[in-house]
């Protein structure tokens, strides 16, 4: 008997109204407002600024990942079962699904098998409508901008060679990435050159996850920086008296999201930035609702340790004045198969304890960083059917030797019930390991500082190389005095370096600085390493084409 999918698992599930969710936390059913009865958005008054000094923050990240994802969100959900199992009430604060990998190649961002967050299909397709929200609030800047350039009478003067403002639209489209607008004569706007981001790249979406409340998002959204006039001075979205109509169409994208897990325990989805071009973690909003409400919150950063942990850290921990109290490092035995060598969908598939002797050093230096942090990490080995027992106990082993605890997750095929022992060391780590974190740079340092900070302690570079486009865009940040602000990389998921074929623990070797953007309203200056895009393309068979959907609207093919 085969096991069923996660589709098959989530439409079957004993979902309950989620009014019922909300009473489990606190939040009293008039407060909510209705998605339906398996939806609700929280409102900003339940955050309580006493209450979250008292709650315990989890974070979840991994270690490098093999190109299908190494399940955190699933590791972070069953986490959530397995603590409110061992008699703790916790929640999980996730990010939202982008519609780029549900219909690309990594798939949905619900979870997975008896770990999923529901209900999975309206939250990996259009949800509560946030992502529309804040593409229109990003594409009304861009047309307020190309209005102003042919505005006679009430003209910025703004240069439209120097605007650096993208649309963007939350879908993986190559074709978009460079363009050109404003043909077919003068009613049609000014010619110019123009691109897309995808949606979770947006700094708008950014600005909503640091934001604090209303009036912050306001502020922020005035302060993008848009271009430069002809007579060099610089442009901000304030300057078109953009941020009011921006922050309407975010009036409910602000409040976070309720759902539940298939356990029926609380999950709060808010945001969605990706942790490769972006910060990579769900609202400021988002969790501190959660720790408001629940003693034990489980939040993840997307995609490797040195990306999405990185970034909670450096960005989302200052803005937010916050500190995890519990670091879980999500490994598995085919990623470390991965970076030893296996780098074939059958290969890391299938058993062989070289491979993983040969990937170990992936883990380590991860768990290595978590220690530069003051951080002691826990290791949540997530279980494949295809995981030999020397396998397992090789990884034990060697994590053991450095101080630090291995433990089989299995959530996927066991719910919480399979996470008890993970469970049962967060909570005895979140009290006794003496975790006090610790930023490796100060946002006072220079650009280069943070930059080589991050690229010489996170990733093992021995050095950063700037190209002659990024020098001149370094001088811009400094002219501008964003200078002072947290850095956020944008670099390849796949590799500790710039180059995503250097899997395992790379040595010798230097990262470049291709080019730099800033995102003045949301509070952080973005070195782009490598060929990294911030507008991804679909792979050669889109995850869209086994997707369907018959006459009864019963849905195949989307998890």
């Amino acid at each position: 008997m085969s096991f069923p999918t996660d589709l098959e698992i989530a439409q079957n599930a004993d979902i309950r109204h989620i009014r019922e969710i909300a009473e489990k936390i606190g939040i009293h059913r008039d407060d909510l407002e209705y998605y339906g009865k398996y939806k609700a958005k929280i409102p900003l008054t339940y955050i309580d600024e006493e209450k979250i000094k008292k709650s315990k923050l989890v974070l979840v990240t991994a270690v490098n990942p093999t190109p299908a994802g190494e399940g955190k969100t699933t590791v972070s959900v069953g986490l959530c079962d397995g603590l409110n199992k061992i008699g703790k009430k916790a929640v999980a604060v996730l990010r939202e699904p982008s519609l780029g990998p549900v219909f690309g190649i990594k798939g949905g961002a619900a979870g997975g098998g008896y770990a999923q967050v529901i209900p999975m299909v309206d939250i990996n397709l259009h949800f509560t409508g946030d992502f529309a929200a804040i593409e229109k609030a990003n594409n009304l800047l861009s047309a307020l901008i190309d209005n102003n350039l042919q505005n006679k009478k009430f003209s910025l003067n703004i240069d439209p060679r120097t605007i650096v403002w993208k649309r963007v639209m939350d879908m993986n489209d190559r074709s978009l990435r460079q363009i050109v607008i404003g043909l077919g004569g003068s009613n049609n706007g000014i010619t110019r050159e123009e691109g897309f981001n995808i949606t979770p790249a947006s700094e708008v979406m950014a600005i909503l996850c640091l934001s604090k409340n209303f009036v912050d998002l306001k502020n922020r959204l005035g302060n993008i920086f848009v271009g430069y006039t002809f007579d060099k001075k610089p442009v901000f979205a304030r300057d078109l008296k953009a941020e009011g109509a921006m922050a309407i169409l975010l009036k409910d994208a602000i409040k976070p999201n309720l759902v539940q897990t298939l356990e029926g325990n609380p999950a709060i989805l808010h945001g969605g930035p990706f942790a490769n071009i972006a910060q990579g973690t769900n609202t400021i909003i988002a969790t501190k609702t959660g720790l408001s409400l629940a003693d034990y919150v489980v939040t993840e950063a997307g995609f490797g340790a040195d990306l999405g942990a990185e970034k909670f850290l450096h960005i989302k921990c200052h803005y937010g004045k916050m500190k995890p109290d519990a670091y879980v490092i999500v490994a598995t035995i085919r990623a470390l198969r991965y970076h030893g060598g296996a780098t074939k969908k059958g290969e890391y598939g299938q058993p062989n304890l070289q491979f993983v002797k040969n990937g170990i050093d992936n883990l380590k230096k991860h768990i290595e960083n978590a220690f530069k942090f003051g951080l002691k990490p826990i290791i949540a080995l997530n279980h494949f059917a295809t995981d030999a027992d020397d396998e397992i106990e090789f990884v034990k082993s060697e994590c053991e030797k450095l101080g630090v605890k291995a433990i089989l997750a299995d959530e996927f095929v066991h719910g919480g019930e399979g996470m008890r022992e993970l469970a049962e060391e967060v909570v005895y780590c979140a009290a006794n390991c003496g975790n006090d974190f610790q930023p490796l740079y100060n946002v006072e340092d220079t650009v280069e500082h943070k930059i080589e900070t991050i690229a010489k302690e996170i990733y093992g570079a021995d050095a950063v190389n700037y190209s002659q486009k990024s020098k001149a865009q370094l001088k811009t940040i400094y002219d501008l005095g964003f200078d002072k602000l947290p850095v956020c990389m944008a670099k390849t998921q796949k590799s500790l370096t710039d180059d995503e074929t250097k899997i395992g623990r790379p040595t010798n070797f230097k990262v470049t600085v291709r080019e730099f953007e800033f995102a003045a309203g949301a509070g952080f200056i973005i070195p782009i390493l490598g060929d990294m895009m911030r507008m991804p393309g679909l792979p050669n068979i889109p995850a869209a084409e086994g997707m369907n959907i018959d006459l009864n609207g019963v849905i195949t093919g989307l998890s």
